[in-house]
């Protein structure tokens, strides 16, 4: 800034780097693009792996866009809120996340050349919304077609198109299976809400050895625990549960405790106490006659014993969200006070108790439930990098389900939807005038991203099917798309590619907000760090340590 004397008046601190106007906006377009060209690969059934090394030294084996970028580190603001929509795209429908990212790349690059023009960004943003609009209710109205939830081959097609383009599709049968059943599991319906809460009650158990093949659903809850003494039961048919949620040790003081004895005895009538203190929690627990306990606490050995006496057997430790899982199987209530049990919170749905060990080490089972809310999927495979990448599948896969069972309604993958919402936009903007249409048409354009990357990926011919996709669409075959295998053009009826129309929304929604945020950005004030900060200290410790 400079002053009437044509002095500079400094405003900002020294630290502080401006950057504003034009270049901004150019520079948050190319952090854009730099994002969506490291996923663009990883879209569509012929998609690469990428291996990342996260900074203990770990290895992420994956082509899930929101995995990648979640073990990238960036610098760059735009770069960071691109990452960011694909875990909001993860979270809200789970799966996306890489053609969310590949859009919103591509919606920013076409913005370029208006901004060139000396646009103003405001006047595409204008024209960004308009189409967002018009896409929602031409996929709404015209694309969407609704399913039957009870035809089980139509909900199977819909999850085995989503698998088709991961690691699991080598064993697609086996997964579609598991993620139909799971959701079905969890499935809840009660006074015409309905809920599907698959993070909170369908989890997956990851145990290294055996084959894929030998992964399964347990209707019921499986925990890496052993029981707490070597004389309880490890075998229980139709047991009675209790949940407790309070330790079965005397109390302890929180930090200090003093205790002032005046006479020898007082010792041994404290221990005496301590010891009737654990016998009455265990009386408690006694007197409704349970075979199982599993509490989120403790056990003393005390109370072991008389558990053991009384031929109960007892599981310690259990994280809340296990319990509260267990809960939901048997029917049993989680109580907090023994001395508050009674005979309505024992669960009785459990078919069969068992513990079992594996490898080398011993998990309990819970078993044969009677119309259980919660479930767990037993993963097997080679090592943990195989499980942990069949387990991302596998909840994309069961997202895919639960979108289908809240809402029954398709849209033809494989590009498809993408090409038919572009053809049909295209004819609306015809009618726009000003100059708001040139913006409006690019926008709808960059929608071929999608089959464009698909045919790059399989390796066609991109130009030429492309031109042959847009003459179909334009003869009325809006169900024709590119087989993401071979790249050739086929009606998605016959290849019964399918996806969730919520999930397409998102999509949209997400990629065209997020590019009109990061183009109303015209500047990015940085505070850089004090030079002292960078101690010798800091220096060291880039340094490896040298024997």
């Amino acid at each position: 800034m400079m002053g009437p004397q044509g002095a500079p008046i400094i405003v900002l601190s020294q630290n502080i780097r401006r950057e504003s106007g034009r270049k901004v906006q150019l520079e948050n377009i190319n952090a854009g693009k730099t994002i969506a060209d490291v996923v663009r690969t990883c879209l569509g059934p012929r998609a690469m792996l990428k291996m990342l090394m996260d900074p203990m030294g770990g290895i992420v084996l994956t082509n899930d866009g929101n995995a990648i970028l979640r073990e990238i580190t960036v610098q760059h603001p735009a770069a960071k809120s691109m990452i960011e929509i694909a875990r909001t795209q993860d979270e809200e429908v789970g799966d996306g996340t890489t053609s969310v990212i590949v859009l919103a790349g591509e919606i920013l690059a076409v913005a370029q050349q208006f901004l060139n023009q000396q646009m103003h960004p405001t006047v595409i943003i204008r024209a960004y919304r308009q189409a967002l609009e018009d896409m929602i209710n031409v996929l709404s109205d015209d694309v969407a077609t609704s399913i039957d939830l009870k035809n089980e081959t139509q909900v199977r097609e819909v999850i085995q198109a989503c698998i088709g383009t991961k690691f699991i599709s080598g064993w697609s049968d086996l997964a579609v299976r598991m993620a139909e059943e799971a959701v079905k599991t969890v499935y809840l319906e009660e006074n015409g809400r309905k809920e599907i809460d698959i993070k909170r009650y369908a989890k997956v158990e990851k145990i290294p050895g055996g084959r894929i093949e030998d992964s399964y659903v347990l209707r019921g809850i499986m925990l890496n625990k052993d029981v707490t003494h070597q004389k309880m039961r490890r075998r229980i048919e139709k047991p009675r549960v209790v949940l407790l949620d309070c330790t079965l040790e005397y109390k302890k003081g929180e930090s200090m405790t003093n205790v002032e004895m005046l006479q020898e005895d007082d010792f041994t009538k404290m221990l005496e106490q301590e010891e009737e203190f654990v016998q009455k929690l265990c009386e408690d627990i006694i007197r409704l006659k349970p075979d199982l306990i599993f509490t989120e606490k403790g056990i003393s050995d005390l109370a072991q014993h008389f558990l053991v006496k009384a031929g109960i057997t007892a599981i310690r430790r259990v994280k809340k969200s296990d319990n509260n899982r267990i809960a939901r199987a048997t029917g049993a209530t989680v109580v907090n006070r023994t001395d508050e049990l009674k005979e309505e919170d024992v669960g009785t749905k459990c078919g069969l108790f068992e513990v079992k060990k594996i490898g080398d080490e011993y998990f309990t089972f819970i078993s044969e439930c009677d119309d259980p809310k919660a479930c767990t999927i037993v993963l097997r495979g080679a090592s943990r990098d195989i499980l942990k990448e069949v387990e991302r599948n596998l909840q994309d896969a069961m997202c895919v389900a639960r979108n289908v069972f809240l809402e029954a309604k398709v849209v033809p993958g494989g590009g498809a939807v993408e090409m038919a919402v572009s053809h049909a936009l295209t004819e609306k903007s015809k009618s726009i005038t000003g100059v708001e249409q040139w913006p409006y048409r690019a926008v709808v354009q960059a929608l071929e991203v999608i089959p464009r990357t698909l045919a790059q990926n399989c390796g066609g011919n991109v130009i030429r099917t492309l031109t042959e996709l847009r003459a179909k669409h334009s003869t009325g075959g809006k169900n024709w798309g590119i087989n993401g295998e071979t790249g050739e053009l086929v009606d998605m009826n016959d290849l019964k590619i399918w996806e969730p129309l919520s999930v397409k929304l998102q999509t949209y929604k997400t990629a065209i907000e997020t590019a009109i945020l990061l183009l109303r950005i015209d500047d990015i004030v940085s505070g850089s760090k004090k030079k002292d900060s960078d101690g010798p200290q800091s220096g060291l410790a880039q340094e490896p340590m040298q024997e």
